[in-house]
């Protein structure tokens, strides 16, 4: 059956990540599988699961090498959990860890499962490089050969450019366009002052660095490599060092590598259980997974490439029977600071609801001080499949030491798409 007799509750009972580090710094030489391992074994470790076989383990990576076809197996046979335990890789963009998360969590509702791990993991330093197509079409063709003379007669087709690697790409395929480029159309069309992204940067590191000061995220996050804390924040930032940053993808454009997300390494997992499992075990649930909402919008023709959540959200309220203002906690994932108040704008906007969200009013604004309490991807750093587990986990923890109360995830992705979530306790 994929339906059990009743719905449950989806508790989340905390979650681990390591440290977020700078690309092409102390994790280097570091792998996925590597990361996402240690991830996992923080986890295991803190909710001592050594020799425990889970219902299931869903992870994934944006860029990733081929040979990590199985990553998320792999990493779960190392991590101390029981070999018995299944694991299966998955991936939306950046949304990928919050997005399985809620595959996950569905499972759990009806009963399929009883317990499972929701992770991500990227690294933008140990990337798939690849050859050009006519050098890899030349391989397979001496591959393919029976004889000695089948398999060398494709080399007299060999030239040296063959050899000229192609390193990832980071445009949408549709546009040629970077995210970056897209966001600051966004930021043109919302009429985005470069002061207010450099503002909310300003807060996301002041905000993270304080969060680490305090304590907040030392059962969070565990060492790896050297590293104890994320290594991105600048704590001695100001509006006055973040304005003489030259734009980063238009000559005249507002967004800077001071608002803009850096190329980040790193890896989260979140535990997530029934209250039955968690009770067995003497767990305390810090929150529950309630609801989640995915959107996807015409970016080619019709609308910005990081809007969709702020389609996804108003669909998710309606689900749930709450408006904007029903929560105690934000946390929308900073891709760019010009996406977070695009967002933020549009639903303020009385034409952008009544007609792209076809709504009677607007959704109304937010109280910002709520928002990205503990930092936000800025400050903190954004290794693209691993975010939605971080941000999932510190959501948990805050409504935990709260007592009670509701909060909101909001996350776009590549390819012109959002997932969103509620959590409540």
């Amino acid at each position: 059956m994929l339906v059990g007799s009743s719905v449950r509750r989806v508790a989340i009972i905390g979650g681990t990540r390591i440290p977020f580090a700078r690309s092409m710094g102390v994790y280097a030489e570091a792998s996925n599988q590597e990361m996402l391992t240690a991830s996992l074994k923080g986890l295991v470790d803190k909710y001592n699961l050594r020799g425990e076989v889970l219902g299931d383990v869903g992870a994934g990576a944006v860029l990733k090498h081929s040979k990590d076809f199985n990553l998320t197996r792999e990493s779960v046979l190392d991590s101390g959990l029981a070999p018995e335990t299944p694991a299966f890789d998955l991936q939306r963009a950046c949304g990928t860890s919050l997005d399985t998360a809620i595959v996950l969590g569905l499972k759990i509702a009806t009963g399929q499962i009883d317990s499972a791990i929701a992770a991500g993991v990227d690294t933008a330093s140990d990337v798939p490089i690849v050859y050009p197509s006519a050098y890899r079409k030349l391989l397979l063709r001496s591959a393919r050969g029976r004889s000695l003379g089948e398999r060398l007669s494709p080399w007299s087709s060999f030239r040296p450019s063959f050899l000229k690697p192609q390193l990832p790409g980071v445009g949408e395929p549709r546009t040629g366009m970077s995210m970056g480029q897209h966001c600051e159309k966004m930021a043109q069309t919302w009429q985005i002052p470069r002061v207010e992204q450099d503002q909310l940067a300003l807060e996301s590191h002041l905000k993270a660095g304080a969060a680490w000061d305090q304590g907040f995220y030392d059962d969070l996050v565990v060492p790896f490599r050297g590293l104890k804390q994320d290594n991105n924040i600048r704590r001695d930032s100001s509006l006055e060092k973040l304005a003489k940053l030259k734009p980063a993808f238009a000559t005249n454009g507002t967004l800077t590598a001071g608002n803009s997300t850096p190329m980040t390494d790193g890896s989260a997992a979140v535990l997530l259980a029934s209250e039955q499992w968690a009770k067995t075990r003497g767990l305390p649930v810090l929150a529950y997974l309630t609801y989640g909402k995915y959107a996807a919008v015409d970016f080619v023709q019709k609308e910005g490439l990081l809007m969709a959540p702020a389609y996804a959200v108003p669909r998710m309220l309606a689900d749930a029977k709450l408006t904007l203002q029903d929560f105690d906690f934000y946390e929308i994932h900073e891709a760019f600071e010009a996406q977070v108040l695009c967002t933020l704008k549009a639903w303020e906007s009385p034409e952008f609801c009544r007609d792209r969200l076809k709504l009677s009013e607007p959704l109304g604004s937010i109280d910002r001080s709520k928002m990205n309490l503990k930092g936000g991807s800025v400050a903190i750093g954004h290794p693209f499949a691993a975010t939605g587990a971080r941000i999932l986990a510190t959501l948990a923890k805050q409504l935990a030491e709260r007592g009670s109360g509701r909060g909101l995830i909001s996350v776009c992705t590549a390819g012109g798409m959002g997932v969103t979530a509620i959590v409540e306790r």
